[in-house]
């Protein structure tokens, strides 16, 4: 049985529980192959010798650049939380608000770019071995601390 006969058998009223499950089965089969599918894309994405050995030169910038901004975003941040600690003419909901962005800022200098920057440098020294690893780790790290930081501008937008 296919997928489409699986679904054909699925919409009968009169189906029965074996074909059900089977049409479950393959859909189930379908999202973690998307799921895969969209792993291996970010893998061949960063860990390709193709493209590495292309822009060497532009890797290497910018993985100085962003170890740069990772110590700036650091520091800034971690001086915006000591001025909030300090400051006492805010309203204290606002001053929740930008203390969880500036911890979320903080995160991302602390974290992702670091990350950010072992991915660039395994890329260029050509570590395929653990270049899938760290990709993945910065695609997850990345996903996490974007959605805290939009999370957080919403809820100081709504206020």
């Amino acid at each position: 049985m296919n997928f489409d006969q699986g679904i054909e058998a699925r919409d009968k009223p009169h189906a029965n529980r074996h074909t059900q499950y089977c049409c479950r089965l393959m859909a189930a089969a379908n999202v973690s192959d998307e799921k895969q599918n969209y792993s291996e894309n970010v893998q061949s994405f960063y860990c390709s010798l193709d493209k590495a050995a292309a822009i060497h030169g532009q890797l290497t910038f910018i993985a100085v650049l962003n170890a740069f901004l990772s110590i700036t975003a650091s520091l800034v941040n971690g001086l915006v939380l000591v001025a909030l600690s300090k400051d006492s003419s805010l309203h204290p909901p606002s001053k929740l608000l930008l203390r969880s962005l500036a911890v979320t800022d903080l995160c991302a200098g602390l974290f992702l770019e670091p990350a950010y920057v072992t991915l660039l440098v395994t890329v260029v020294n050509e570590h395929w071995n653990i270049c899938r690893y760290v990709s993945l780790t910065v695609s997850v790290t990345g996903i996490i601390v974007a959605l805290a930081s939009l999370l957080t501008l919403t809820a100081i937008r709504q206020t």
